[in-house]
């Protein structure tokens, strides 16, 4: 590894950590009664991690912020699976994804990450949201806070990134989206420089258009039937990350800690067969945010 790849790195793993520590910090005053449990691991390979989850909160049934930093060499079956010849490799990203208890509360769920095969390397990214009972404000909200931040580096970013977050959190066998999308970004390179910047505003900002939706809408009440639709829309959200999602298969491959992999996944989720909203129900009106649209 050059030593410029070498900074790189630790600059990367850093940013990811200070950020890690921030953001938990937040998310424990924004739940009000819960701080997040630590667990650190080590990865046998070369590197680890620590993963951060708080529970059972008054706003979160679940929320975790991980990072990781892991290296080594890829064997047989990760190179089959990820493609390519290069064997050597390093991986630092930050991830979190928050479950809320009331479906009236979005999930948020981002993810920030450097890699490096041989000697390419490149940044890799993205913020979505996933409503139950979606309100344009805060579609809007959150993708006009996500332009903003791209604008400040790029004005081609939030156009591009914005319609790869579409495709990318598309659900083929159910022809709809996990949610209302964000920006998603993967293969970042050429200025480095350039790309490291505009992950660290990513990091330094992932919270604050949620911020805004989780206390306009935490007060809000909801039935029984609601909470259901909520466990029915997180079934969506499983399929997707066990079925398409490339950091599971990533983490998967390079023997990552299987715990901190899936703890994107929510704890209460359901599959109800054949399922069909009521027409004109709230239930049929949220199913229509459900598929890509220009929502600025």
């Amino acid at each position: 590894m050059s030593a410029r790849a070498a900074d790189l790195s630790d600059r990367a793993r850093d940013l990811f950590s200070a950020e890690q520590q921030r953001i938990c910090d937040e998310l424990s005053r924004l739940d009000g009664s819960k701080q997040f449990q630590t667990d650190e691991w080590l990865r046998a390979g070369g590197g680890g991690g620590l993963t951060r989850i708080l529970a059972d909160g008054h706003l979160f049934e679940k929320a975790g912020v991980n990072t990781s930093a892991v290296w080594g060499e890829l064997d047989d079956i990760a190179l089959k699976k990820l493609g390519g010849s290069e064997r050597d490799f390093f991986a630092a990203g930050l991830s979190l994804v928050l479950h809320p208890r009331s479906p009236m509360v979005p999930t948020l769920h981002a993810n920030f990450r450097y890699l490096r095969r041989g000697a390419s390397a490149w940044f890799g990214g993205g913020s979505d949201l996933t409503p139950y009972y979606p309100y344009r404000e805060d579609v809007v909200e959150f993708h006009g806070a996500w332009k903003a931040v791209c604008d400040r580096h790029d004005v081609t970013y939030y156009p591009r990134f914005k319609k790869w977050c579409d495709e990318y959190f598309y659900i083929p066998h159910r022809g709809e989206a996990r949610g209302v999308g964000g920006i998603f970004f993967d293969d970042l390179a050429g200025d480095l420089e350039k790309g490291f910047a505009f992950v660290a505003d990513c990091c330094r900002n992932v919270l604050a258009p949620y911020i805004v939706i989780a206390e306009r809408r935490r007060h809000e009440p909801y039935t029984e039937e609601e909470r259901r639709f909520q466990f029915f829309r997180r079934g969506r959200y499983v399929e997707f990350n066990l079925i398409y999602d490339r950091g599971t298969s990533f983490g998967l491959a390079t023997q990552g800690r299987v715990e901190s992999i899936l703890m994107s996944l929510p704890p209460l989720a359901g599959w109800w067969y054949a399922y069909e909203p009521q027409p004109h129900s709230r239930e049929a009106a949220a199913m229509q945010y459900f598929q890509p649209q220009d929502w600025l």
